[in-house]
């Protein structure tokens, strides 16, 4: 089977997990019950071994495919077209609810004959826990079990199957007007559980499912420009939710490439902490409160009573709050075409970042004055913390990008350091909780002296990657938008042009398109390159946004920089990682960092435009 695109995949889940469904109709990656477990089908990371589960025609000619979302859903409808028939299959997953409990995870897709006489074939091969553990197939009255060591699935249907290898097979033909239902679930303890659904249950799970994400919708505010992209975010942001905890985490997929046969592979089914300020800011901006909530007090269970170890906080968290996420390779894999090795876990839990500290504290700042008063318990950690990084803030990191050649004075810690202290002040005087004023204050003023004194380049006219360095970084353009400094400084105005060059002309733009930096001007420790980062895009054009008042110019840039950004969105509005050179995606999809950056972008632009400050 061969590889599609990373961007020809849509994503349907119930905030437990989710599956990527190909416009091909196959189910190429499912982790099951939950984001971070192993996968069951995971074809996009090998396609002769992953495992995959394909519902679709044969038909006369090549058919043409399409695909849609259910209108203000994430209920996917894949469409095939051709000279002598259409059909349809609609992914969902119902999602469980106090008024429609639904017991266990479980994929449902509805087959439907729109026009002609159209025969199918369904193919169900899975491959547990990464492929690595065989199982068993048994034929049964509803349709096929497939049983590892530590797991059982049940493939449900009313379609004659036949054993095939280690998975099933079946073929069937619709008529125009007719159609069928498959599911396939974790096995209950009961056969109940697991029986192939009638027409009219389907019926019903279906609109319970539509009715819930049309409901979820409905508290969106935003009313401006681009309201479906910023509502198809939004959407994304709720389906990469996991339900029981409120963490949300940064991509549903694992090891897909930023550069095509390279290395540059990572998991990202986990929580960082780096995403709440970001998250907490694009949610209650358009009105979902209660997302906001939860995760922040997700958050803020994660958080130890602070004393002398910086690991009392993590950079990134197991989505059940775990801690340890230990990094490892399945060389067994060969890897989406080719890109290897293949990683699970992340290395890069223990490494010492110090921006989280600022991103936290902005967020909590950011919740306590738009959502809900935050508790003194919470305050007596966040004052705890505060005084480590009055103490600490000088010290080398890894760096927001995680990188793996050493620790630097990344410019861009220094400038969240600096948000933490400013936001802990601000929020102690708005509460009257009682702080180190005078130690954070001076702090405060220390570290933004260092950062215009060490952090800026006379050479380049422009703050750096970090100290001693004349490398640019596109972390940078979040100095305007944290306040640091004003959006039309003479410096900041330099900085964003220094980066809105090409990489010839020693910028980091290639037709609006952004890289975080240039690692061949500044190694990271890794070999090969990266496609441009599209959070960067949406930052420099939150950048210009901001400069753009009283200048129209620089506003027009941004506003056709976002709009071609748009352009650069997968057939359903969804973001990967990265964008390669050929306009293809890049790295792990969908990411909930870009959505979060598009949804901050257009909320700003948006008012920009209308002129309101």
């Amino acid at each position: 089977m061969a590889y599609l695109p990373i961007e020809d995949y849509g994503i349907v889940g119930n905030m437990r997990t989710c599956a990527l469904v190909g416009v091909n109709g196959s189910v190429d990656w499912f982790c099951c019950p939950d984001f971070d477990s192993p996968s069951i089908f995971g074809a996009i990371l090998d396609d002769q071994k992953g495992g995959y589960f394909k519902i679709a025609p044969l038909l006369d000619s090549q058919p043409v495919y399409k695909q849609v979302y259910w209108p203000a859903t994430n209920v996917l409808v894949t469409r095939f077209l051709a000279e002598n028939g259409v059909a349809e299959v609609i992914d969902f997953m119902p999602v469980a609810t106090a008024e429609h409990p639904h017991q266990h995870t479980e994929l449902i897709r509805r087959v439907n004959c729109v026009r002609g006489v159209v025969p199918f074939i369904l193919e169900c091969y899975p491959a547990f826990n990464y492929a690595r553990d065989s199982h068993r197939t048994e034929m049964n009255s509803n349709g096929a079990a497939f049983i590892s060591e530590d797991l059982g699935l049940q493939l449900s249907t009313r379609i004659l199957l036949e054993k095939h290898e280690n998975g099933v097979v079946g073929a069937f033909v619709l008529n125009e007007g007719q159609s069928t239902t498959v599911s396939i679930g974790v096995m209950g303890d009961e056969s109940s559980d697991y029986h192939a659904p009638s027409e009219k249950e389907s019926d019903e799970l279906f609109e319970e499912t539509v009715a819930y994400w049309r409901n979820w919708l409905s508290q969106c505010t935003y009313t401006g420009r681009w309201r479906e992209m910023v509502e198809r975010s939004a959407l994304v942001l709720k389906l990469l939710t996991y339900e029981p905890t409120g963490a949300i985490i940064a991509a549903p997929t694992c090891s897909l490439p930023e550069e095509l046969g390279g290395v540059r592979n990572w998991d990202y089914r986990y929580t960082w902490i780096r995403d709440a300020a970001f998250t907490l800011y694009a949610l209650l901006r358009i009105g979902f409160t209660n997302e906001a909530s939860r995760f922040m007090h997700w958050l803020e269970s994660q958080i130890d009573p602070f004393d002398d170890d910086w690991r009392n906080i993590q950079i990134l968290y197991g989505i059940d709050g775990r801690r340890q996420l230990d990094e490892f390779t399945l060389d067994h894999l060969d890897g989406y075409r080719g890109s290897k090795p293949v990683r699970i876990g992340n290395g890069a839990f223990d490494q010492l970042q110090l921006d989280i500290y600022g991103e936290l504290m902005d967020s909590v700042y950011l919740f306590n004055r738009y959502g809900e008063p935050i508790s003194f318990d919470f305050w007596t950690k966040l004052r705890q913390m505060t005084n480590w990084v009055c103490d600490n803030w000088r010290l080398a990191d890894e760096g927001i990008w995680e990188t793996r050649g050493g620790r630097q004075q990344f410019v861009y810690s220094k400038l969240m350091c600096w948000v933490m202290l400013d936001r802990a002040i601000k929020l102690a005087e708005a509460r009257s909780f009682p702080s180190e004023r005078i130690k954070w204050i001076a702090t405060r003023d220390a570290i933004y002296e260092e950062i215009q004194e060490h952090g800026w380049s006379d050479e380049r006219q422009a703050f750096v990657q970090h100290y001693g360095s004349s490398s640019l970084d596109a972390s940078n353009l979040i100095m305007p938008l944290v306040f640091f400094m004003s959006p039309t400084d003479p410096r900041m105005l330099s900085t964003i042009d220094a980066i809105n060059r090409t990489p010839q002309q020693g910028g980091l733009v290639s037709d609006s398109l952004v890289y975080r930096y240039n690692p061949e001007q500044s190694p990271d420790g890794l070999t090969g390159h990266e496609g441009t980062f599209n959070m960067c895009t949406f930052w420099l054009v939150e950048a210009l946004t901001r400069a753009g008042w009283g200048n129209p110019r620089r506003l027009e840039q941004a506003r056709l920089m976002f709009e071609k950004m748009l352009g650069y969105a997968n057939h359903l509005g969804l973001y990967a990682e990265e964008t390669g050179p050929s306009g293809e995606g890049l790295g792990n999809f969908p990411q909930a960092f870009t959505h979060l950056a598009l949804i901050s972008s257009a909320f700003n632009l948006d008012r920009a435009l209308s002129g309101i400050r």
